[in-house]
């Protein structure tokens, strides 16, 4: 070997050394484009949060696992957790898989057969079977599940199984029975893996929905196939692929005991690559489980212990870093130790980039070829993996079939939460409405920190006197790093204990910047470092405030949660997008914690000395409203709700976790109708006969729920 390649050699040794033993050789620091922005308000806060964060969930990752007894108590309560985050259905009774091969084409030494199953009515997945031509007895077999790599000519689709046809292919010419399947994005039925990442269904957040939860289905199911055959030895099945293919590699052997061996190419790294070095903006949404649980990834690993598992990367993969996938590594193979199983477990690094290599193909076939067949450890691997066959050769279907739903699977992969019967009494309500709560604290809001760990800590920062009205500005704290504003206003010469009532406005950026225009009319040398020249001056709308605080006992406040005014970050636009997905990788949303910022509000207010006993509403419009709304069912003695435009579903907005599976709006309006007053302020009339329903069995007086229809009211 030349000096070149020694010195060449022994530096990739030690980057991987350092990462092993974190001293920073490779510091996962920040690819260029996937920062949070700077020069932005919120953007240093934004940071220290995501970091905060991480790092919290990295401190937990696992950490309740001391021994193998407490593996083996707490693993089944973690594979239903990952069940439940995938949204996979029920593993029991099965439906039929209907499956048909459509053709096949023949190699020298090897057939390939074209086939789709069914792996639920209507959810067509098209694979390809390759297996040996000549054999004795059953075969172990691979079910390959594909990375992004689109084939599609003329506009014709012809699945990503025929751009990994060369691993199906070297597997066949091996003595094994590999199942090839599309993925539902890029198969021949093209389906939606990019709802989150491009934007444009930010409600599957609300829905629960991941399309990793339908390509893992498809694999077990995939499995249920190759296990029909009869030259497949089911106690001998392996998973693989790579980048996508890499996860959905974790998400089968994760809930299916019934594979024995895996390996998983490029398609995990740790939280903190993804959240905190922005990863994440390089990946699309089948890459995640919704994370209910507040899982760092190697939770995910470990469901795999104590089976034979092979993690593959290169050394430099900027989406899969190098430093998160030995952090991933080194944390189930603790688990492994733990199970006596530590040889079960290998890593297996090559040098590169986030590519399809040779060499890191090799490290799979050599594992496989290891716990499939029993292949000694020194065995050499001198066939490479070779693409025969054209796409057109291996294409499945002549015509999509007219009953097929893979292409809007995830309209209906994760059901929606059943209708709810109006309640019998008062009493039967009430149970309902308390079970319901304390499910979306768990399965919606469990990113919320623990209430009693954090106080407002409410401060005043200034106040001021014009016209007639008083200005307090006070600090609270939302959650660490978020000191946010609540600006409070009311007669000059009131003190709190003399209002009649006290409002808080919730405020989205339109209402920050109309808030704005009027405030700034009477109190601009306060409101300077939160104004711009963009602000509109609103000299009506100041009149018209001076008014009701002359005529009135009244107090209003207002406040813009974190991300909004003035701690404004990207929330759209494609940066924004991302933004917000990091939240949703934290078993968050960006809504979700503004619930949070307003229940904070709330607290802050009734701190001030004489508050407390003041009767409070809440006020707030478009998605704000339901902000406001699920804030009041978190904290007692709210007196009033006025919610101007609020979306008629959660499809429409304000999206939180997984909250579609539990509730939909006029559910959530008539718990909220149960504890306060309820306005809602509406364009037209329709679509909250439930609440309506609810108020007249349960004998509620009329001023407890009304709609207001008036043509003024935005939505």
């Amino acid at each position: 070997m030349d000096s070149f390649s020694v010195d060449f050699v022994f530096m990739k040794t030690l980057q991987i050394l350092g990462v092993f033993l974190g001293i920073g050789l490779l510091s996962g620091m920040a690819r260029p484009g996937r920062e949070i922005p700077t020069g932005v308000p919120g953007g240093d806060w934004l940071r220290q949060y995501f970091e905060q964060e991480t790092a919290k969930l990295e401190s937990e990752c696992l950490e309740d696992v001391r021994s193998k007894a407490d593996w083996e108590r707490i693993r089944p309560i973690r594979f239903q957790q990952m069940r439940d985050m995938l949204g996979i259905p029920s593993m029991k009774n099965r439906p039929s898989l209907h499956s048909k091969v459509t053709g096949r084409v023949e190699e020298e030494d090897f057939i390939v057969e074209k086939l789709h199953y069914q792996s639920l009515p209507g959810l067509y997945v098209t694979g390809n079977l390759y297996r040996p031509k000549k054999f004795l007895g059953k075969l172990p077999a691979i079910l390959y599940v594909c990375g992004h790599g689109r084939v599609k000519k003329d506009g014709v689709s012809y699945g990503n199984k025929t751009y990994y046809r060369h691993h199906g292919a070297w597997f066949a010419r091996h003595g094994y029975v590999c199942l090839t399947i599309d993925t539902i994005q890029l198969g021949e039925i093209e389906g939606q893996h990019h709802g989150t990442y491009s934007g444009k269904m930010l409600w599957w957040m609300s829905r629960g929905y991941t399309p990793a939860g339908v390509e893992a289905w498809n694999g077990i199911r995939g499995i249920d196939y190759l296990i029909s055959r009869p030259e497949v030895d089911a106690s001998s099945i392996g998973v693989t692929g790579r980048s996508g293919g890499g996860a959905y590699s974790w998400w089968v052997a994760a809930l299916d005991e019934r594979v024995k061996a895996v390996v998983p190419v490029a398609g995990i790294t740790n939280l903190r690559n993804h959240v905190v070095d922005g990863c994440v903006e390089g990946h699309c949404d089948c890459m995640f489980m919704v994370n209910t649980q507040r899982w760092d990834f190697a939770q995910v690993a470990a469901l795999v212990a104590p089976r034979k598992l092979l993690i593959c990367n290169t050394d430099n993969d900027s989406i899969f870093p190098l430093d998160g996938v030995v952090d991933v590594y080194n944390r189930t193979r603790r688990i492994y130790k733990l199970l006596g199983a530590e040889s079960n477990i290998g890593l297996h690094i090559t040098e590169g980039a986030h590519k399809d290599t040779q060499p890191l193909r090799m490290g799979a076939f050599h594992w496989f070829e290891k716990h499939l067949k029993g292949k000694s450890e020194a065995m050499l691997l001198s066939t490479p993996a070779e693409k025969f066959f054209e796409p057109e050769d291996l294409k499945v279907f002549h015509e999509i079939p007219q009953d097929e739903r893979s292409s809007e699977i995830h309209e209906t992969f994760v059901p929606k939460a059943s209708r709810v019967e109006v309640p019998a009494d008062s009493t039967g309500w009430l149970n309902h409405t308390e079970g319901k709560l304390e499910t979306l604290r768990k399965k919606t809001f469990g990113g919320w920190p623990v209430e009693e760990s954090i106080q407002p800590d409410g401060k005043l920062v200034f106040q001021a006197v014009t016209g007639g009205v008083r200005m307090q500005q006070l600090k609270f704290t939302a959650q660490d790093p978020f000191r946010l504003s609540l600006f409070l206003f009311h007669r000059a010469g009131l003190q709190a204990k003399d209002l009649d009532l006290l409002v808080l406005n919730v405020l989205d950026e339109s209402g920050w910047q109309n808030f704005l225009g009027w405030a700034n009319v009477g109190f601009s040398k306060q409101l300077h470092d939160f104004s711009s020249n963009s602000i509109v001056m609103n000299t009506e709308d100041w009149e018209l405030q001076k008014k009701m605080f002359g005529n009135f006992k009244w107090g209003m406040a207002y406040v813009a949660p974190r991300g909004i005014g003035p701690t404004r970050f990207p929330t759209e636009g494609r940066k924004g997008i991302q933004i917000q997905r990091r939240f949703y990788l934290l078993g968050q949303t960006l809504e979700g914690m503004h619930v949070w910022d307003v229940r904070q509000a709330v607290r802050a207010l009734r701190e001030i000395k004489g508050m407390a006993e003041i009767p409070l509403w809440l006020q707030a419009e478009g998605r704000s409203a339901g902000v406001a709304l699920y804030a009041s069912l978190y904290e007692n003695n709210i007196h009033r709700l006025d919610l101007h435009g609020l979306p008629k579903s959660h499809q429409h907005g304000p999206y939180f976790l997984n909250i579609s599976r539990h509730i939909d709006l006029p559910e959530a309006v008539s718990i909220a109708a149960g504890r306060s007053q309820v306005r809602l302020y509406q364009k037209q009339k329709g679509g909250w006969d439930f609440p309506s329903a609810v108020a007249g069995k349960l004998d509620w007086d009329q001023t407890q729920f009304q709609v207001v229809v008036s043509d003024d009211t935005e939505e």
